[in-house]
């Protein structure tokens, strides 16, 4: 979700609970940060956290934004109510691409694992594969550092850590996607013998061969009728726009096609 403008009047002091005292610790991340996750993958991180003393999933954290926001199920589900919202109107862009006028902003405590800060979250009336975002404010009051690759947030309490949830990642990302399909249906699904001009370092693969070795044509298998005839039928729609093309081989004195 994008913002306009961006948030200016966000302090440090009013969102630590408490001052941090201690020595300097160092968070960084290694390949052992990569154990237990996917790779490569390009899911953003979504983690647990408490949010006004209740667990919450599926929560992102956006190290880019300066803006925390809160969507409807969250600020429904808190029992909270626009009475207890003060006033912003700054317009946000949301996930389905539409302009939408925040109705207001509320602070809250978040916590994660033992560390807890007040949060100054943008109430906003719009679609969401997330209940809420988490952004720069908050991990730099924590102190924090995140990293979407190994889909973890560090913060310095002897180096603690909260852990990515990779389910709620996972239903997010789907269900952004089926709305995506849904508002513009004609931009995902089209014919497949349409689709022409994939680009050959995409779609070309070579396979590793011994370049000594002489090819052999394998002996003859017979497929059923059915499977037979689909398979003519599959080609012959595909010569007929152009997408294939018959080659002849000659290998000695036999050729092949």
């Amino acid at each position: 979700m994008s913002v306009f403008p961006p948030i200016t009047n966000f302090s440090r002091e009013d969102l630590c609970k408490r001052a941090r005292t201690g020595p300097n610790l160092v968070i960084g991340f290694s390949n052992k940060d990569l154990v237990g996750t996917t790779q490569p993958h390009v899911d953003v991180l979504v983690v647990i956290v408490s949010i006004g003393g209740f667990d919450m999933h599926r929560v992102m954290v956006d190290g880019v934004s300066g803006a925390e926001i809160m969507y409807p199920n969250l600020f429904r589900g808190l029992g909270l109510k626009e009475i207890d919202l003060e006033s912003y109107e700054a317009p946000f862009m949301g996930f389905d691409g539409k302009m939408v006028i925040p109705k207001g902003r509320i602070k809250l405590p978040v916590q994660v694992e033992k560390e807890e800060v007040l949060v100054d979250f943008i109430v906003v009336d719009a679609y969401s594969p997330y209940t809420a975002i988490l952004a720069r404010p908050w991990l730099h009051a924590l102190g924090a550092v995140s990293s979407t690759m190994q889909q973890k947030v560090k913060f310095p309490t002897e180096v603690g850590e909260a852990e990515g949830d990779k389910v709620g990642a996972v239903e997010a990302y789907e269900s952004l996607t089926k709305v995506a399909i849904g508002s513009n249906p004609d931009k995902y699904f089209q014919d497949r013998y349409k689709v022409l001009g994939i680009d050959p370092d995409f779609i070309c693969h070579q396979l590793n061969m011994n370049p000594k070795a002489w090819p052999k044509k394998q002996p003859p298998r017979r497929s059923f009728d059915e499977h037979s005839n689909a398979v003519k039928e599959e080609v012959n729609k595909l010569k007929q726009v152009g997408a294939i093309k018959e080659v002849f081989i000659r290998i000695g004195w036999q050729t092949l096609w």
